[in-house]
């Protein structure tokens, strides 16, 4: 069944959906790269896409920030609402609304200064702090919310690339949760750490759905079961099944899924 408007809504009615997804199709110049995406992001959860390399998965998640409009031979078509809100309406400005959709990537990327700088420079261009004082305050915050503030607080002037590979992925998260987002997206980004730090931004993962819709990209299907509340397969640039991670990894409803967490494809 490769029609997947079928998709059934999963966010229940106490939840509120965050981001809505329909019909969307995203090209690479003549390449069909994802088809009839169909899907509602509940507000305050840990959605995880799986799904084999070149699936669509992380080409889908840069659909939600704009990221693919970077892509000169990218287009992206269909509906993507943030709170109601289009987010490909010509008044949107994609800056803002990438504060408000935060972002970490599969590598740590700390720009080349200092600790302090790298957490205060979304919210120095977002004109978010009207004082050093409250700067002071949101980088603290942000580092807290990050899991490495106890790390780093008696260095903040040293260099955001000195640190390790786990502690630099921590200070990328706090960097991305400083504008204060509403949304944050992961694409893969514990694949180039270790075991303990990746368990350490697991169980940071699992405190900052207190607070943000998070969508977390992922080649582990271990991690997609400890992280998330929802998961959505991909494959072959469809999504072939969204449900509860409990009920997609013990009881997939379609055999390509089935065959995936078994190990048959992928």
């Amino acid at each position: 069944m490769d029609d997947l408007r079928s998709v059934e809504r999963i966010v229940s009615d106490d939840e509120k959906t965050k981001i809505s997804a329909k019909n969307v199709q995203v090209y690479y110049g003549d390449t069909h790269a994802i088809r009839d995406v169909d899907v509602e992001i509940a507000d305050k959860t840990v959605t995880a896409f799986i799904g084999p390399s070149g699936c669509g998965k992380s080409t889908f998640l840069r659909c939600l920030n704009r990221m693919n409009d970077t892509i000169d031979i990218c287009r992206v078509e269909g509906d993507i609402r943030i709170d109601g809100e289009d987010i490909y309406d010509k008044r949107v400005d994609p800056v803002q609304l990438r504060a408000k959709v935060g972002m970490v990537f599969q590598k740590p990327n700390p720009f080349p200064k200092s600790i302090y700088d790298n957490v205060a420079y979304g919210p120095r261009i977002h004109g978010l702090a009207h004082s050093k004082a409250e700067l002071d305050e949101i980088v603290e915050k942000s580092l807290r919310r990050g899991a490495i503030w106890n790390e780093v607080k008696d260095r903040l002037d040293a260099p955001g690339t000195g640190l390790s590979g786990g502690q630099q992925q921590r200070l990328c998260i706090a960097r991305a949760v400083a504008t204060e987002p509403e949304v944050l997206l992961m694409d893969e980004p514990c694949s180039a750490l270790d075991p303990i730090a990746t368990a350490q931004v697991e169980e940071l993962i699992d405190e900052l759905r207190q607070s943000y819709s998070v969508v977390i990209v992922t080649h582990s299907m271990q991690q997609a079961a400890r992280v998330s509340q929802r998961t959505a397969f991909f494959h072959l640039g469809n999504l072939v099944e969204f449900g509860e991670t409990g009920q997609i990894f013990t009881n997939p409803t379609d055999e390509r899924t089935e065959s995936y967490i078994s190990g048959r494809i992928g």
